[in-house]
């Protein structure tokens, strides 16, 4: 006797569960830029000192501590206002791709800062992950051949190029170095991401 198969549900096209990780890990990333700083704030700038001191072995744990440090509540929020737009978009491809976005950019811009900037110097704040962020999303619609992903590309290209090109240059007080290994590490992130790096599932 056979049995009725029971109806499957269609799929959400919009999967709110995935989107909403993505967005709570960003809210916490940012949360703690912003605790950092008002600690940071209260102990009268103490703990700029854990940033990235170049070619200093001591200054390699500023690779995970600098983008969550700033230099004042100014330096903060102009890199919250980005981080929180570009950030979003990729939140929106869930908690899991937003860390690991995250994770290669800190690790990769970090190291890379930490080599070439003058020795002893300090590099803190999260510009380094804006540059990473916004080069991801650009070169990602390229290694996936998604128009999607491509056109989200020239709006991040649209809205931010000149501003990404401006950061690039030498500036007193403005961490070029940090700027360009965040978008290398950006677009080794896309690279490394891509949809065909995905091992194929069982049907």
């Amino acid at each position: 006797m056979s049995y009725p198969s029971p109806a499957r549900r269609p799929k959400p096209v919009v999967d709110a569960a995935r989107i909403g990780g993505g967005v709570k890990l960003l809210a916490v990333l940012v949360g703690l830029m912003w605790v950092s700083e008002i600690v940071d704030t209260a102990l009268h700038g103490e703990l700029d000192r854990y940033g990235i001191v170049a070619r200093n072995p001591e200054g390699l744990i500023g690779i995970v501590t600098a983008p969550f440090l700033h230099l004042g509540f100014g330096h903060l929020i102009s890199n919250t206002l980005p981080l929180l737009t570009l950030g979003a978009l990729i939140a929106i491809s869930g908690a899991a791709r937003l860390l690991s976005v995250t994770a290669i950019v800190t690790a990769v811009g970090g190291l890379g800062t930490w080599l070439i900037s003058p020795s002893y110097t300090i590099t803190i704040g999260a510009s380094g992950l804006v540059f990473g962020y916004a080069a991801y999303l650009i070169a990602r619609g390229v290694f996936n051949r998604r128009i999607g992903q491509v056109l989200i590309g020239v709006v991040v290209v649209l809205v931010w190029g000149s501003a990404l090109l401006g950061g690039l240059l030498p500036q007193d007080g403005i961490s070029w170095q940090g700027h360009l290994f965040g978008a290398i590490a950006g677009v080794l992130a896309a690279w490394f991401l891509t949809d065909e790096r995905r091992p194929a599932k069982l049907k």
